[in-house]
């Protein structure tokens, strides 16, 4: 897929502004300015305001975990996602920061990546809804819109679309987290079937 220079730039935007800067700047350096930025975000600050959202913590105490272990670190996840989950998990909101080192081809986030944010976040979204509160993918569909450039910040929005017993159906996208004002740029879309498993209410916490 070609990169369109507009979106590059547009996408781009937090990356261009620090290049220079990464190239003396410590580790945990990088985080505190990524995370000052983003905490100070139009989107953050309107999550923080909303009472039907209610801010969820990365799993990260979890030893052996994908998300909250492997994947975080210099040059992948750089940053813990910031989520917001609406009561009932009808939606979610996620704002994550992705390395050079999540990349397929040079500069691109690798699709694989993509969609393991998708699973884990559809997932996370629609949790709440079940009886048990613990589904198990079924099925996931995902059309890739447009690269996603590293280093940046993307939306994950996910909605919970429809409750059958034990199916649950997710639908949403990940886009360009951009400035007030602006439209962000859809670059990955997805939908997911998720179910809770019979032996659910009997498996140990």
């Amino acid at each position: 897929m070609a990169a369109d220079s507009t979106l590059m730039a547009k996408n781009s935007f937090f990356a261009a502004s620090t290049d220079v800067k990464r190239l003396t700047t410590s580790h945990d350096d990088l985080t505190r300015e990524l995370k000052e930025f983003v905490n100070n975000h139009p989107i953050v600050i309107k999550l923080k305001s909303q009472p039907e959202f209610s801010k969820s913590l990365l799993k990260s105490e979890i030893r052996h975990n994908f998300i909250g272990r492997t994947l975080v670190g210099p040059g992948k996840v750089v940053v813990s996602p910031l989520t917001w989950i609406e009561t009932g998990g009808k939606s979610l909101v996620q704002i994550s920061y992705l390395g050079m080192d999540l990349c397929g081809h040079p500069g691109i986030i690798h699709g694989g990546m993509l969609a393991t944010m998708l699973d884990e976040g559809f997932a996370n979204c629609c949790s709440a809804a079940f009886p048990n509160k613990n589904g198990m993918t079924a099925n996931l569909n995902i059309n890739y819109r447009a690269p996603v450039f590293a280093r940046n910040f993307v939306v994950l929005r996910a909605n919970t679309t429809k409750v059958q017993g034990r199916k649950i159906w997710v639908e949403g996208h990940i886009e360009t987290l951009v400035t007030e004002g602006e439209k962000p740029i859809v670059l990955v879309e997805a939908s997911a079937l998720f179910i809770e498993l019979r032996q659910s209410a009997t498996q140990p916490e």
